[in-house]
């Protein structure tokens, strides 16, 4: 990327304005290289000072805000029939929870994204995978999501690595689900319609593009919350209640070419 600064003693290049936000992608993607579909999908957000975690993001990606504030997620989902470009998806190794959490993000051509700060997943291979193939911070836990009438419970414990502030890392949360909501507000649409994610690969900032159909967003009530993964990915605890706790079945994504 390049130095905000063209030389010394000159004025900063003003960042970029970032793209607007929308239910469905801005960009077609020209090929897609993963598939697979993110179930039984639950949104818990915090709010925080951009300052706070400016320092946890790539190299050229400062936080993306919504009236002065960005967010923390807790995202817990189900990950199913995960494949490679045209191939059918993988019925064992394709299939498993996640839990993430994650940062909100705009780089400097003004494209909207994610920072994941860390991964929970039940599958070991994916997490080598994911790990030694892409340099995400995937980890190995033990995990299960539960689902009776309106209710879901998700629940994950660490596994691998558990060294360092991340041993013993864990969460449990439940949500009532609530009606579906007919019209997401902006922030709402802000902190689920993403359509990218920002990583860092040996010091450079990738940009990975996805593509699925508009969120099916519900109302959720929490229910309970027992969880250290936010500290553990090297962010202050939340002091407060979430702002916001929404519900999905579901959508099938796709994601393109790293650009």
């Amino acid at each position: 990327m390049s130095d905000p600064h063209d030389g010394a003693g000159s004025a900063p290049v003003e960042p970029v304005t970032p793209e607007p936000v929308t239910p469905e992608p801005l960009h077609p993607l020209r090929r897609t290289l993963l598939h697979q579909s993110w179930l039984d999908v639950a949104f818990v957000h915090w709010a925080v000072a951009p300052e706070s975690v400016g320092g946890l993001l790539p190299r050229g990606v400062r936080p993306d805000v919504y009236e002065g504030a960005t967010y923390v997620g807790l995202i817990a989902l189900r990950m199913h029939r995960v494949g490679w470009l045209g191939l059918p998806g993988v019925p064992y190794f394709g299939n498993f929870p996640e839990t993430n959490v994650r940062l909100y993000s705009v780089d400097e051509r003004g494209r909207r994204g994610v920072v994941f700060r860390s991964f929970e997943a039940s599958r070991l291979l994916p997490v080598l995978i994911a790990r030694l193939g892409f340099r995400l911070p995937y980890m190995w836990a033990g995990m299960s999501v539960r689902r009776k009438g309106d209710g879901i419970d998700y629940a994950t414990r660490r596994r691998w690595p558990r060294a360092g502030s991340g041993g013993g890392a864990h969460a449990r949360l439940g949500l009532r689900i609530g009606a579906r909501i007919a019209e997401p507000s902006g922030l709402e649409d802000f902190l689920t319609a993403r359509w990218g994610m920002h990583s860092d690969r040996h010091g450079r900032t990738l940009y990975l593009p996805n593509a699925h159909p508009r969120w099916r967003l519900h109302r959720a009530e929490l229910l309970h919350l027992d969880e250290n993964l936010i500290t553990a990915a090297g962010l202050p605890r939340p002091a407060d209640p979430p702002v916001s706790v929404l519900f999905s079945p579901g959508v099938p994504v796709r994601f393109g070419a790293p650009a």
